[in-house]
């Protein structure tokens, strides 16, 4: 089993992929509508992988994300619900054995069905009424009719609604049952082996839950309650001592810890006990999360976004999943099959998580995790060892001081491998890549003082891979030939001008020979070397950018549509771009320049909005944003449209991909100031989302970040060079 959570404060699901062993992998975030609450998983497209529903408050929606069965999602579908869906349950409601979907709506008192379609869509929503303030909805079979009925649970009304279903995706009227003071959250089970569903509520304000007892007819027996701890949020129901009767947990908000009453088989419970959380639990679910056949149990804690759920460790006993607000965890508690369970073990989601589910998103018969991240509109997921425990980030060693990261196949095996250039030990390091997202170790070679940028290309039309370097505190470049198999020869040495900081290669004369260009940071000037087949390359011209221009970086593309190769700069001191046009003659106009935002150290080129025609992205470093310049045909460029890449975030580095494989082109930068990397997915239009930050950890001051499909999954994957950690991360996509 895996877990899925709703994340409330960083509108995010978060996706726990489980081991089997009770342990559970990092999570992987999915972004979702704002206010993420709950979440719930079933086949919506009938392709056998389970997918991912999730209920939006702030916007009244309801995003669907559908499995690949690897433990990775597609991207988010929005359906409309009414006000404020703060609960997600599924279930075939109209009989055509596709799944549909209700909610329900705190903000105008009512549950939203959504019938499937059975291919991922569904239609729009119908409204039925419930009573006042419905916080939680569940499914079952109350009147044995086949057809699935709903529960609702009312929080300012003090009832639990039944509204029983007509088998063709319509409902009755709900029928109301008196309960405790506030219920918050209901489940369904056969509570005393009648083979009848009955109900459980828990009630916040009296500390209770509500059993009901059902006739079997639709109709049920009034309440029985049950004392619990301090503010009941959220309740669940499994066998959680092996005795074929079933047991109930509870999260109790104001006690910090979980409640399980023992079920005595004939609808009555023994006291509960209570097992200790994190702070302010929310939200409960169960499963065997480590395959020994017990039964355990997943909480949501609201204070500190833990969760836990299902069998982690295939030991058959149900183990607990809780989720940790304001740490952004999830805490797995594995049981022992008697009804208790073993301490607490935490693994980080995103911000905020408020609701989670579980289910093997990837195959391997072990639970995973997913959860919805309310803060910071994602979903996370844990991919689950089937051990109890869950995978971390991987890091490989590098030179000091890593500055500069590009990838390419240097041993030619069709895998991608990573090539790295470490300013403080003047070196670059090549670490050769298995093909499944891993890495050998590093081999190393000499440069020039000061390596500052990296590049790859086939220089000397060899079918191999070579490898450029700018070196900054020398003024040279190198360039290091490859042999094929990962081996690289000694450096070629070429004089630059002062504090050479970015190398892009192209061809500008059309003569089959690859051309470099090199900004001289500290300089007023690009450097364009032409390459010759024998005589290797040649300082042809210098483009002046300005006194006190410093170029940080620059791109090279046909701006202007004539066929021939143009070339942008990033002017760090005079906070501008420059664009030389490139004649027909071979030699460049003068520079026009386009005011940035304060000190631009990287630039990129794509066509951001399809029309065909490039655009230009800059990193302001020390505005902590992008700007974005739209191209027009002429080779002009409209004035930048800002978007920001977080407070304090110092972006210095930018780099254009489709990173979610929607066709459109996105942005990603390297933040050194805030040790993330920031992912900015275009609309198409020539706007962009806000920026998703992906944690490099503290200290690493990311500085350098190459793309590439390090895996082999057709899903664009990031190397990031960290100058303060002097070593590398990879990031590998799984969505």
């Amino acid at each position: 089993l895996d877990i899925v959570t709703a994340n409330n404060n960083e509108n995010t699901v978060s996706v726990l992929l489980g081991y089997g062993n009770g342990s559970f992998a990092n999570q992987t975030k999915y972004p979702t509508g704002f206010g993420p609450q709950s979440v719930a998983v079933g086949d919506f497209n009938n392709d056998t992988h389970l997918d991912i529903v999730v209920a939006n408050t702030n916007n009244n929606t309801v995003s669907v994300l559908l499995g690949y069965g690897d433990g990775s999602f597609s991207n988010q579908t929005k359906y409309l619900t009414e006000a404020s869906p703060i609960f997600v349950a599924v279930g075939d409601f109209n009989n055509d054995t596709r799944l549909d979907i209700v909610t329900a709506n705190s903000g105008d008192n009512t549950v939203s069905v959504l019938l499937g379609y059975g291919d991922g869509s569904f239609a729009n929503q119908t409204i039925y009424s419930t009573g006042s303030q419905p916080f939680s909805v569940a499914v079952g079979h109350f009147n044995n009719d086949t057809h699935l009925d709903i529960v609702v649970a009312n929080y300012d009304g003090n009832t639990v609604s039944v509204l029983l279903g007509n088998g063709d995706g319509s409902f009755s009227n709900q029928v109301p049952y008196s309960s405790g003071s506030g219920p918050v959250s209901v489940a369904v089970g056969d509570l005393n082996n009648d083979n009848v569903l009955d109900i459980v509520v828990a009630n916040m304000n009296d500390a209770t839950v509500s059993v009901f007892l059902g006739y079997g007819n639709g109709s049920f027996a009034n309440q029985k309650t049950y004392s619990t701890d301090s503010q009941t949020t959220s309740v669940a129901v499994g066998d959680f001592n092996n005795d074929t009767r079933l047991d109930i947990v509870t999260t109790n908000f104001g006690g910090n810890n979980v409640s399980v009453l023992l079920g005595n088989g004939d609808g009555s419970f023994a006291n509960h006990t209570t097992y200790l959380t994190g702070s302010g639990p929310d939200a409960v679910a169960v499963g065997d999360f480590n395959h020994d056949t017990q039964t355990d149990i997943a909480v949501i804690n609201f204070n500190y976004n833990t969760v836990n759920v299902g069998d982690f460790n295939n030991d058959t006993h149900l183990d607990i999943v809780v989720a940790n607000t304001n740490n952004n965890t999830v805490s797995v508690l594995l049981g022992y099959g008697d009804g208790s369970f073993s301490n607490q073990t935490k693994y980080l989601t995103d911000a905020s998580p408020v609701s989670v589910a579980v289910g093997d998103f990837d195959g391997d018969t072990h639970l995973d995790i997913v959860t919805a991240n309310y803060v910071a509109n994602t979903v996370s997921v844990l991919l689950g060892y089937g051990d109890g425990s869950f995978v971390n980030q991987t890091k490989y060693s590098t030179g000091s001081f890593p500055i500069s990261v590009s990838v390419g196949d240097f041993n030619n095996d069709t895998q991608l491998d990573i090539v790295v250039a470490n300013s403080a030990d003047n070196t670059v390091s090549i670490l050769l890549g298995y093909g499944n997202g891993f890495f050998a170790n590093q081999t190393t070679y000499l440069t020039g003082t000061g390596p500052q940028a990296v590049a790859v290309d086939d220089f000397n039309n060899d079918n191999k891979l070579d490898i450029v370097v700018t070196n900054w505190d020398d003024g040279t470049m190198s360039i290091l030939l490859g042999h094929g198999n990962g081996v690289f020869e000694k450096q070629m040495i070429y004089s630059t001008g002062i504090s050479p900081s970015s190398v892009a290669v192209g061809n500008f004369n059309k003569d089959t020979q690859l051309d470099i260009v090199v900004s001289n940071g500290n300089g007023k000037s690009v450097s364009v070397y032409l390459g010759y087949p024998k005589e290797g390359f040649f300082n042809q011209m210098r483009l002046i950018t300005g006194n006190g221009s410093r170029p940080k970086s620059f791109a090279i593309g046909d701006f202007n549509k004539d066929g021939q190769m143009d070339v942008a700069v990033a002017n760090s001191g005079t906070n501008n771009i420059g664009i030389f046009l490139r004649y027909d003659n071979g030699s460049f106009a003068n520079q026009i320049t386009y005011s940035t935002r304060f000190s631009p150290w990287s630039i990129a080129i794509g066509d951001f909005n399809d029309d065909m025609i490039l655009d230009i992205v800059v990193a302001n470093r020390d505005s902590n944003n992008v700007g974005v310049f739209l191209g027009h045909r002429n080779g002009s460029f409209s004035s930048q449209k800002v978007f920001m890449t977080g407070f304090n975030s110092q972006p210095n580095m930018v780099a254009v991909s489709d990173f979610n494989n929607d066709t459109l082109l996105d942005i990603i930068v390297t933040n050194y100031g805030t040790n993330d990397i920031g992912v900015l997915l275009g609309y198409g239009n020539g706007s962009f989302a806000n920026v998703k930050l992906f944690s490099t950890t503290y200290g690493t001051h990311p500085f350098s970040i190459a793309v590439g499909d390090l895996d082999g999954d057709r899903k664009l994957d990031f190397i990031v060079a960290n100058e303060g950690a002097e070593n590398l991360n990879t990031f590998l996509q799984t969505c």
